[in-house]
């Protein structure tokens, strides 16, 4: 495995239970990478997902925003590439949050 599969594997994915022995990504699905300081370290599996619910980005959960129990947004950035997977196939952008 070359370096930067190590370093994916090494990464949470969105939803994984802190508690799980292995929260990282699994070989086959697709993941959105999530570009911001509050999630870096996370991916987003969207595995499944249809262009037109890529292009519609994503309102994540978390506790890390202005509002409590409010969620952060984030939209695939313009111009972006996009590749077919598995492995992370875009990346999603911080625009915003929300209530």
């Amino acid at each position: 495995m070359n370096r930067e599969g190590e370093q994916l594997l090494r990464r949470r994915v969105y939803g994984a239970d802190r508690d799980d022995p292995a929260p990282g990504p699994l070989p086959h699905p697709v993941y959105a990478e999530p570009v911001a300081a509050r999630w870096t370290p996370l991916l987003l599996d969207i595995t499944g997902w249809r262009a037109g619910e890529v292009d519609g980005g994503v309102a994540l959960s978390t506790g890390l925003v202005r509002w409590p129990g409010g969620r952060a947004l984030y939209d695939p950035g313009p111009g972006e590439r996009r590749s077919a997977g598995p492995g992370v196939s875009c990346r999603f952008f911080h625009s915003g949050d929300t209530p």
